[in-house]
């Protein structure tokens, strides 16, 4: 199982971006899926989760301008960035909490993503 972040890059302050990430593989159902971001001389941190059922929780710092989605049908989230300010300049990963195979044969995985780099300069 495999998943891949795309759509970070340059951004003014108050610009919007939308990430996604896509999970391919022998999946058999994805319980969670979450943003992570790490910005340079600080830990990583969670920005924002959705889980199969649609619930959604995010940090305090981007609550009211980050939204995130899912499109279970092509395994794939979405974080719908607005508003940008320069702190949310970072790494953005993405995480996924998945049973891969079959229903009779289940492996639990928890696959990260490269990174996609978020820069919000002015």
């Amino acid at each position: 199982v495999q998943i891949v972040e795309s759509g970070g890059g340059l951004v003014q302050p108050g610009g919007s971006l939308r990430l996604s990430c896509a999970a391919s593989g022998s999946i058999f159902t994805i319980k969670k899926m979450a943003w992570y971001r790490q910005a340079p001389g600080k830990e990583r941190e969670l920005v924002a989760h959705i889980t199969d059922d649609g619930s959604t929780n995010y940090v305090d710092s981007v609550k009211g301008r980050f939204t995130i989605s899912r499109d279970n049908a092509k395994n794939t989230t979405y974080l719908q960035m607005n508003s940008l300010k320069s702190e949310d300049t970072a790494v953005y990963y993405c995480y996924a909490d998945i049973y891969s195979g079959t229903w009779y044969e289940l492996t639990h995985v928890h696959p990260w993503g490269q990174g996609t780099l978020v820069t919000v300069f002015s």
